[in-house]
């Protein structure tokens, strides 16, 4: 199927005796939708759920649709500028495969990518300081690994993950600290937002994907509650009704059981 169908599709819902949802949108109102269905698709993959991929893809590729028809209206740009900007920033990022520069290995690609990153960054009026260009509506696991990256590509990182691990326990200290002493919750909420920020440095000096790595955690942690759950409903009670100590036999039964 040509794309120019999509196209046409989101034309005429934005159109006269289109969609009266449709046509009142915004770019503003439409962003929320956009990166809702940027993690539907990446949980179709994390469920390895190739249909679902399919129809994800799909939504993801009309949010993309519905911008520029957006940008399209308001006399900026439209869907055919968007291919032709991907496709020329690919080539340029891309220099050993569309030029004649010579790429060794993966992590040297990683390094040269993050360099004509940068340079057009500062081109195009960004900055050129290390942490520019680095979007501030990030999922913030996910801006933080980018903010370690960035500033260990200056030099300021441990040298080894032992260094990011001391980081955790010295910010425990300070966290312990700060609770022992109650009053102040902007404080309290400085020590634990330097702690998830230390964790994730040594999520990254592990080589381990923060947030894929919390969503896990968030997963098991929902099949053993819901197996929690279960467990007490045989029993003919409710969690509810359940004292720490029997609270805790159902969590490590669940556990056992590979939930």
């Amino acid at each position: 199927m040509d794309i120019r169908e999509l196209l046409e599709v989101m034309q005429r819902l934005r159109s006269e005796g289109g969609c009266p949802w449709d046509r009142e949108q915004t770019f503003a109102t439409v962003a929320p939708y956009t990166i809702e269905e940027a993690y539907e698709v990446a949980d179709a993959i994390a469920r390895d759920d190739p249909e679902a991929l399919r129809d994800e893809l799909g939504d993801l590729l009309f949010q993309v649709v519905f911008h520029a028809r957006m940008a399209e209206e308001a006399g900026s740009f439209a869907f055919g500028d968007v291919v032709r900007a991907i496709t020329h920033k690919m080539q340029r990022r891309h220099p050993h495969v569309f030029g004649a520069a010579q790429i060794a290995n993966a992590a040297e690609q990683t390094r040269a990518w993050e360099d004509q990153k940068a340079r057009e960054r500062a081109a195009g009026g960004q900055g050129s300081g290390a942490l520019d260009g680095i979007p501030g509506s990030l999922p913030s696991l996910m801006r933080a690994t980018k903010l370690g990256r960035r500033a260990a590509r200056t030099g300021f990182d441990w040298p080894d993950w032992k260094g990011a691990r001391d980081k955790i326990d010295e910010e425990l200290r300070e966290l312990d600290e700060e609770i022992a002493r109650p009053g102040d919750r902007a404080r309290l909420e400085h020590e634990v937002g330097d702690l998830l920020f230390a964790v994730v440095n040594l999520a990254r000096h592990v080589d381990i994907d923060a947030e894929a790595a919390l969503q896990a955690s968030n997963g098991r942690f929902t099949r053993r509650f819901r197996e929690m759950e279960k467990a007490a409903q045989a029993n003919g009670t409710r969690l509810e009704d359940l004292d720490v100590e029997a609270l805790d036999r159902l969590w490590n039964q669940a556990k056992a059981a590979g939930v």
